[in-house]
């Protein structure tokens, strides 16, 4: 069975607008996944360290038969083949980030994956490309995509020219 799940791009580093592209492009090659919908690139300031570059975000929608644990293993692949390494510090300059936001009703509370993200209610960069792409959304606990960003409110995000 086809399950919808949604995934959140971040990249500050060596040209981050590309780095997004170019996530998307190896996204399309995994197997039995289809990309559905893909956000606006998004401009945003970090939310750690403030001495590093602005990221570039995005979310895309993907229906796939892959289980949440595969799904993530195939996304931190290619976070491995473009050259993401651990950042020096929590939340620091990356070339690559990959976040499975939601799977299906999957929940999960491992070590290796939380499901739904813990922390994408509060993070305007995450919810606001989510609601372009899926507005009617639930957000377990929260309500819907759109209610959900237009609470946050877009105070350091703007879209990518």
């Amino acid at each position: 069975t086809w399950t919808p799940a949604y995934i959140a791009l971040g990249s500050n580093l060596n040209n981050p607008a590309g780095q997004i592209v170019q996530a998307i492009e190896h996204i399309k090659q995994i197997r039995d996944t289809r990309i559905i919908a893909q956000s606006s690139l998004y401009k945003s300031v970090p939310l750690g360290p403030q001495d590093q570059p602005e990221f570039v975000n995005a979310v895309i929608g993907v229906l796939t038969r892959l289980d949440a644990i595969s799904l993530l293993a195939e996304l931190q692949a290619i976070e491995k083949k473009m050259g993401r390494v651990p950042p020096a510090q929590r939340w620091g300059a990356r070339v690559i980030d990959l976040d499975i936001l939601l799977h299906g009703e999957s929940r999960s509370n491992s070590a290796e994956l939380l499901l739904p993200h813990p922390e994408m209610h509060k993070r305007n960069f995450v919810m606001i490309p989510l609601a372009e792409i899926a507005p009617a959304l639930g957000i377990p606990a929260h309500g819907t995509a759109s209610r959900v960003a237009e609470k946050l409110g877009s105070v350091g995000l703007r879209k990518s020219a």
